[in-house]
Parts: structure tokens; sequence; C-alpha cells
């Protein structure tokens, strides 16, 4: 795990996940946010999407399976590593963040909680993979989410339906390091 990504997340456990250019302005305004998720672009605009937030003083964080015009294979990650000035990746394709730690960047393993199966992986490829961080989504289910931090040796974001105070605290309550939202409210709670 990079230490130095981890202290950065666990001191600001609000992460603003964006999905477009207005989102991308309003939380590069906000000081308090210090970790961007970016879950837009393409490969003709990433570059410029990851250098405002970069210019913003934050963590670029791009989700390489939402970026249009890539691919599932490593190569994807070093187009991003080459051409960006992205600190890291958020992907569900645990090949894609074994190449993004060996080129050093900070990492993010993305699972869709959507049954016992979903539950088992996480559970199985954090020691393989070794991401930095592990998202569940949707991060709205705190007692599931104590079972994963219980049994999980890699920290936990909780993301995906995290519109509120409420559904925040019971998450970070639940064990969870930071969540991640893309609704503007929970950035500035």
């Amino acid at each position: 795990m990079n230490r130095q990504f981890f202290e950065m997340v666990e001191a600001n456990p609000i992460i603003a996940a964006v999905k477009d250019m207005e989102g991308l302005e309003r939380c590069c305004d906000l000081e308090d946010i210090k970790v961007v998720f970016i879950l837009f672009g393409d490969i003709c605009t990433i570059g410029d999407i990851v250098k405002r937030v970069k210019d913003a003083g934050k963590t670029a964080m791009v989700h390489i399976d939402l970026t249009g015009g890539l691919n599932a294979k490593e190569i994807t990650v070093d187009f991003i590593h080459s051409h960006t000035q992205a600190d890291g990746i958020i992907s569900t394709k645990p090949s894609l963040i074994r190449r993004a730690k060996e080129l050093s960047m900070y990492t993010v393993l993305r699972y869709f909680l959507i049954d016992s199966m979903a539950l088992e992986n996480i559970r199985q490829q954090q020691y393989g993979v070794r991401p930095d961080f592990i998202e569940v989504l949707p991060g709205v289910m705190p007692r599931i989410i104590t079972k994963i931090c219980q049994s999980s040796k890699v920290p936990i974001i909780a993301g995906g339906l995290i519109s509120d105070k409420e559904s925040a605290m019971a998450a970070l309550s639940a064990g969870a390091v930071a969540v991640s939202a893309t609704n503007a409210d929970v950035w500035v709670m």
C-alpha cells in the first residue's frame, strides 16, 4: 500500500467523484477536497481533465474503465501514465491495477456488490492484486461494509448512492476509510 496516498485519503475522507465538466469545476474550487475520482472523458480529453485537477492541487484518479477510446489492456495504463499527469487509476480489472502498481501509480480496485460471489471475489483478489484501496459499490450497506472491513487487509472506500451526510457517516462508521460521491452536496458537508 502507498502510505502517502492512504494518509491523504484518511485525512480527507470525502472524495469527489466527477462525471462531467460542471462537477469537475465545482470540486476543483473546494479546498477540502483533496482526491478526485474522474469518471468521464475520452482519449482526446483525459489529459486536459487531469491537468485541471492537478492545477487545483488535487490528486487525480482516472477511472480507466470509463474513459472513452481506451480498452481493457495493460497498454491503456501505460498511456494514462505517459500522456497525463494522473496520480493513479480506478478499475474493475485486476490486470490493470497490477500494471499501475508496476508503474508506481496509486490504485483503487472497484467492486460492484451484487451477490455473495462478488463478496468472495474481494476476499480472494485482495492478496494477488494488492490495490491501495478497494472501492465497494453501493456504499449504502453498512453491515456488508463492516463484514468486508473485518476480512480485508486492504482499506475500503464506499461509493455509489452516497447522497447525504447520514449515508456517508454510516459507511465511515461501518469501517470505510473514505466515501466517494458524485453528489456535490456530500462534498461540502
